[in-house]
């Protein structure tokens, strides 16, 4: 009886953690723009439905060769993001980017328009479904590889959506993967978005976050960048380090032991989280628990 007993309270202490668990939706995104319809996963803490405040959003890229629900799946503590979504009272969408997107709009490729796609069509999307503070002082943005470069590529064009934006071992310049031993896939994979200019070095320079220092010194938003020591993208994440201390960009920059894992993006995001925090608070537009 007494094993029962145990038994019993366990399995209501499950069910009861579970009901204050945040909340995974997955939302349909119709794109104009693309003529599609794409997924994002959005998570809503567990204040969410309790409260009739207007919460800040952080928009969580995923990287090349992944979709929309890579932070959801991929990480080790599969409640990742949603544990971070409770901590700290906000709610995190993870939009479709397609693999090899680069959250670029196309040149030569009207169903690959993924700048237009995030900054008018889920932002707008996200901000009608939901309670949301829909001006820049309540959204910011980060991600991992292709989503690290994203993040910072939309917020440089973009400044007017964003107050802070992040970066976890950043594909800041696209050109080193032509550099790989993979680069035949590579340069494959690319031409949705580049077309007959895939093996260009000098196209994707023209969308190098690398060379988007002007942009990024004129905005000031609040950055943080950060990338494993072992990582095949450290070089150039260290010169974008180099470049923005160079033109006096005040910015967040940290180099910590790991690799291109999912084992050191689980570590990443909550030191991303605690910096979006500081300036939510700043801004005065995080939900009180």
């Amino acid at each position: 009886m007494k094993n029962f007993k145990i038994l019993v309270f366990t399995v209501l202490l499950c069910v009861s953690s579970l009901s204050y668990a945040a909340k995974v939706d997955t939302l349909q995104v119709a794109s104009t723009a693309m003529g599609k319809t794409y997924k994002a996963a959005v998570v809503l803490p567990n204040s969410y439905t309790k409260s009739k405040a207007a919460y800040s959003v952080m928009y969580l890229l995923h990287g090349a060769y992944g979709h929309f629900s890579d932070w959801l799946k991929n990480t080790p503590n599969k409640k990742l993001v949603q544990n971070l979504s409770d901590q700290y009272n906000i709610i995190i969408v993870m939009p479709e980017g397609e693999t090899f997107s680069f959250y670029l709009d196309s040149p030569v490729n009207k169903g690959s328009q993924f700048e237009t796609f995030i900054t008018q069509e889920v932002i707008q999307k996200v901000d009608k479904t939901y309670r949301t503070i829909s001006n820049r002082s309540g959204r910011v943005i980060t991600g991992l590889s292709m989503g690290g470069h994203g993040a910072l590529y939309l917020s440089a064009k973009h400044p007017d959506l964003f107050c802070a934006a992040g970066s976890m071992s950043g594909a800041v310049d696209m050109s080193v993967m032509l550099n790989r031993d993979s680069s035949a896939q590579v340069v494959k994979l690319m031409q949705p978005v580049f077309g007959d200019k895939s093996d260009n070095s000098e196209m994707y320079a023209q969308y190098a976050v690398l060379n988007m220092l002007d942009k990024i010194k004129a905005n000031k938003l609040p950055l943080i960048i950060d990338c494993g020591v072992d990582d095949f993208l450290i070089e150039p994440n260290r010169e974008l380090h180099r470049r923005l201390v160079y033109n006096k960009v005040e910015h967040d920059y940290t180099e910590r032991p790991g690799a291109h894992t999912w084992d050191y993006w689980e570590n990443s995001l909550p030191y991303h989280m605690l910096f979006f925090n500081k300036i939510l608070l700043k801004n005065q537009v995080v939900v009180k628990k």
